[in-house]
């Protein structure tokens, strides 16, 4: 790969065009916010606006509902020979590009597993994807060398190509990810109820657990919209548990004799039986028995 383009210049987008700039390819900058691509510019991201000549790659940064309208468009200008995305969802985009008449055969869903918690040009990095999957969704139409220049791209950023199905990507995504932020966002939410005096007791576990709440709120909105179905199927599961627990808690901070000791006995065998289980899925999370990080299946990241 000799060129690229990158059309959006977020912190996803910028951050690809670094790890592509430091291996020597050519990157054109493009985002409908001008100022935004000149940030990335100065950040040594690449040169801002379209290129004379078709580009061997163009990497389609945007949120996930605008992705086939990119394609549909920057196909059709010619932008580059083979054209990938970087959203966190994946049947939605396919679909939606089918319908607008986008060339299939040159066209590859892509999602690098990695992200932060901040936004933009400026959050960017170029080491950012080093070691993470790169999850690749092909179809039956989709072109070998098209395949293979989207390989290459996630190995010029230091990651791991992962070939998955669409829909099988968007349940583990809203597993592993897009549920996850929601309950993060929803625990953090609570904390607009509470005073200075209980904040200030704030510590590393209330970090730990709304870091990723810091996200922004309209790009998250989008994501969510765009793999719905999925990610209410996994809160739904959360729903039920915390009903149980808020049952079984209520039952332990009753004064006896409201609550009979057998009844107190299943409810705070309930609580344990929780906490067991999210002991046991946490260790499962690649990496976090070890301490180091594991490529094998898909890691959480937007």
């Amino acid at each position: 790969m000799r060129s690229a383009a990158v059309v959006g210049t977020g912190l996803i987008g910028t951050s690809v065009a670094l790890a592509l700039r430091g291996r020597g390819v050519h990157v054109h900058l493009i985002d409908r916010d001008p100022e935004v691509a000149g940030v990335a510019a100065e950040l040594g991201a690449g040169v801002v606006g379209f290129p004379r000549m078709p580009v061997d790659l163009a990497v389609i940064a945007v949120p996930p509902q605008h992705v086939a309208a990119t394609l549909h468009e920057y196909q059709l200008r010619e932008l580059a020979r083979d054209f990938t995305d970087v959203a966190s969802v994946k049947v939605r985009p396919q679909e939606e590009a089918a319908e607008l008449g986008c060339d299939l055969t040159r066209y590859l869903g892509g999602h690098p597993m990695a992200g932060r918690e901040q936004s933009g040009p400026l959050a960017a990095q170029g080491d950012l994807f080093r070691g993470r999957p790169w999850v690749l969704t092909p179809t039956p139409q989709t072109g070998e060398a098209t395949v293979r220049r989207v390989r290459e791209l996630a190995a010029l950023c230091g990651a791991r190509p992962l070939v998955m199905a669409h829909a099988a990507h968007d349940r583990a995504v809203a597993l592993t990810s897009h549920a996850p932020h929601v309950v993060a966002s929803l625990v953090a939410a609570r904390l607009l109820d509470g005073d200075a005096s209980q904040l200030q007791l704030a510590g590393q576990g209330l970090r730990d657990v709304t870091r990723i709440a810091g996200g922004d709120a309209e790009l998250w909105t989008d994501i969510l919209g765009s793999n719905a179905t999925a990610v209410a199927e996994v809160l739904a599961e959360v729903a039920l548990d915390l009903g149980t627990l808020v049952d079984a808690l209520r039952d332990m901070g009753a004064a006896s004799p409201a609550v009979p000791p057998e009844r107190y006995g299943s409810s705070r065998a309930h609580l344990t039986s929780a906490l067991v289980r999210g002991v046991r899925g946490r260790g499962l999370i690649p990496g976090v028995a070890s301490g180091e990080p594991r490529l094998t299946g898909v890691a959480a990241g937007t």
